[in-house]
């Protein structure tokens, strides 16, 4: 048992649990947590899963991107975040420069896992060598793909990809390259409904979307967003919930 997890009676999610979800048809909800507070109350909400992103960033630390954040935040995060979720599956990012090669990638993730409590690790981008080496260490990951925070300072701005022809293919074609490679599951961001459709129906694994329409197996938000307490600009796609 992890030195963060506390003894209770409440059954945790599973990948497994996950992937019988999708498979029976049923949406998975998906928020963001950042400390043990809002942990404790998405747990008594029933959300499937947490996801303990390198968003915190912006939402929390106040900076304009993602790149700042360290594996130290996250692992500190991440602690806070599983203290006290009883039932919700927990997945933790890695973030900016932690998964340059394979065996770094992995050893961040080892640490995520250990140290934060997580049970799936989440990168960004279609790094099929280091999903494939984690897998084989017995990591579960989940793939991250569409619009990629922390590719901003090449993209140049957040907006929606994939609304080219040839764009949509490779998203398509990386979906498939991650499957294969063991992530077992996805997460898409900012791309066109009908694509992110076409990727949760043909992919096996569950598909969480982000700015992607309604047709994926769950959806995720990042709270603050939801909540309307993030600092500057809002995503269009976010509903305020507080309104």
């Amino acid at each position: 048992m992890s030195q963060y997890s506390t003894i209770s009676t409440t059954k945790k999610k599973t990948i497994a649990d996950l992937q019988r979800m999708k498979q029976a048809g049923q949406k998975i909800t998906s928020l963001t947590a950042y400390d043990a507070s809002f942990s404790a109350m998405l747990d008594q909400a029933d959300i499937d899963i947490l996801l303990v992103g390198d968003s915190l960033g912006m939402v929390m630390q106040g900076h304009s991107s993602t790149l700042p954040v360290t594996v130290q935040n996250m692992i500190y995060h991440t602690q806070m975040v599983s203290c006290s979720s009883q039932q919700a599956f927990i997945i933790a990012d890695l973030p900016f420069m932690s998964s340059a090669t394979p065996l770094q990638a992995a050893e961040n993730a080892a640490l995520l896992i250990q140290q934060g409590g997580a049970q799936m690790i989440k990168l960004e981008g279609a790094k099929i060598k280091a999903i494939e080496f984690m897998v084989q260490q017995a990591i579960p990951v989940c793939a991250h793909l569409g619009l990629l925070p922390q590719s901003i300072y090449q993209l140049g701005k957040y907006a929606v990809q994939g609304k080219q022809k040839q764009d949509a293919a490779k998203i398509l074609a990386d979906a498939v390259k991650v499957e294969q490679a063991g992530a077992q599951m996805l997460i898409v961001e900012c791309i066109p409904a009908a694509l992110a459709q076409q990727i949760s129906e043909q992919l096996t694994i569950p598909v969480i979307g982000i700015g992607a329409g309604v047709h994926c197996d769950g959806q995720v938000l990042v709270l603050y967003d939801m909540l309307d307490i993030s600092l500057g600009r809002k995503p269009r796609f976010s509903k305020n919930y507080m309104q």
